[in-house]
């Protein structure tokens, strides 16, 4: 065999690994300077055209005849990623929820795409496995402490836990399963009763924002056979948390089975402070946890929490190259059934390092902060005239819009906003009408950054 002339690419791992990283990442951090820099603020002006056009003059032959070399690469991708970002470390960088992540968790990150381990057969990621195994179990803990064996499994964000959550009750119950959830609902929940061929998902009315106890109960007595409810902990677009123990409470009542999703706000059970709002949450057979909210983590850093391992018994998969049974009787973990997918980042590394370097307190603080945030955000916009504030955050999501705006301008005003590349806002219809959505998830924003948008959306709304 005759191979091509010159050595292959340097590799991530191995013992040379780090040494072939050092100067790249150097490269990289650079890059990410000068795209910050070139950027200027939280997302590209110019809108999609005007950006696609910019990322081709940039990028020009994606795959060239010959390559450009590894700092070359990095510099032009990295550069232009950065420079084309919508950041959301940027103070008004502040629409959705997509956190910014923390540097240690980042950095936990590159560890686990150095090394590369896939959670799919022990043999790929023994160490990753056991890491995995110690943080679901403790996290699951959090939210059932009096649960004998609690455990979770993580999953790339909340609409697969979501998803994880119907199938298991499917497994439970049959394919005639009904799912009744909240028109607050995330939109993953009646997707996945369309994914695994269940009913329609049923969705009942929630003119307040959230799930009515009373409503609930006159559903589930007009409804036969096995029911699964599905309560929120944090909607996606007002932040608003389902009453809890009252649903539980109609739920026993009725023998209906209990899933919450608690993506946004199941974290806030971490913070004394804020606990109370999310009491409630270790009554559910299943809950949905997303640490890529408010645990600033990098996507993906789902979890699907539940009591008692033994539910996760219906994933149970056999292959034999990945968890023959003989391995598995001789001691080696079997991984199969720890997720539908096959092939496994570590997710877990970095969410475990990060809970290491802050501990429960460190992560609490940043919780207060962010929700102390979006409360002064609505204090401000409350006593400005300009400015029509639809509720007080119960989480960090805060809805207003200008005053004596109809709809229509308070579209065009974040469109605006956006193709100038000067303040990334959501929105979002409650009452009828359209809304502006801030949803704080940057514990770095200043009260001064707060009176910037403030100032900013003033000068908008006058042009």
């Amino acid at each position: 065999m005759t191979a091509p002339p010159g050595p292959p690419p340097p590799l991530a791992g191995g013992r040379d690994g780090a040494d072939a990283l050092q100067p790249l990442l150097d490269t990289v951090l650079e890059a990410l300077r000068t795209g910050a820099r070139e950027r200027g603020g939280p997302l590209p002006p110019g809108g999609p055209d005007a950006l696609a056009a910019r990322v081709q003059a940039a990028l020009g032959d994606v795959l060239p005849e010959h390559g450009t070399g590894d700092h070359e690469a990095l510099r032009t991708l990295v550069h232009t990623l950065a420079a084309g970002a919508a950041d959301p470390a940027d103070p008004l960088c502040a629409a959705h929820l997509h956190c910014p992540p923390l540097a240690v968790a980042a950095a936990a990150d590159l560890a686990a795409s150095a090394l590369n381990p896939s959670l799919d057969s022990w043999d790929q990621a023994p160490a990753a496995s056991a890491i995995e195994a110690l943080l679901t179990r403790t996290l699951a803990a959090e939210f059932y402490p009096d649960a004998p064996r609690p455990d979770a499994l993580v999953t790339t964000g909340g609409t697969e836990a979501n998803q994880l959550a119907l199938l298991l009750a499917r497994e439970r119950h049959g394919p005639h399963l009904t799912v009744l959830h909240g028109a607050n609902a995330h939109h993953s929940v009646p997707r996945a009763a369309w994914l695994l061929g269940l009913p329609p998902a049923r969705a009942l009315p929630t003119p307040a924002g959230t799930l009515d106890p009373a409503r609930l109960a006159e559903a589930l007595a007009a409804t036969p056979g096995p029911v699964l409810v599905t309560a929120t902990a944090g909607t996606t677009d007002a932040g608003l948390v389902d009453p809890l123990h009252p649903i539980a409470d109609v739920c026993d009542r009725h023998g209906a089975d209990l899933h919450i999703d608690a993506a946004y706000g199941g974290l806030l059970a971490l913070s004394p402070r804020h606990r109370d709002k999310v009491a409630g949450l270790g009554r559910a057979r299943s809950l949905t946890i997303d640490l890529h909210k408010l645990g600033w983590q990098p996507v993906a850093a789902g979890l699907l929490a539940v009591p008692d391992t033994a539910a996760l018994t219906p994933l149970a998969h056999q292959a034999d190259y990945l968890n023959a049974t003989d391995d598995t009787e001789a001691g080696l973990p079997d991984l199969l059934g720890r997720s539908l997918r096959t092939t496994r980042r570590p997710d877990a590394l970095k969410t475990a390092t990060t809970l290491r370097s802050l501990g429960r307190d460190g992560l609490a603080r940043l919780i207060d902060r962010t929700c102390a945030l979006a409360h002064h955000l609505a204090e401000l916009l409350d006593a400005h005239p300009g400015f029509e504030l639809h509720a007080r955050p119960t989480l960090t999501t805060v809805l207003f819009r200008p005053t004596h705006a109809d709809d229509d301008q308070v579209a065009t005003l974040r469109r605006t906003l956006l193709h100038d590349g000067r303040a990334v806002l959501g929105r979002t219809r409650a009452d009828g009408r359209l809304w502006l959505k801030a949803t704080l998830l940057n514990p770095h924003t200043t009260a001064g950054d707060l009176d910037t948008l403030i100032a900013l959306l003033e000068g908008s709304t006058h042009r």
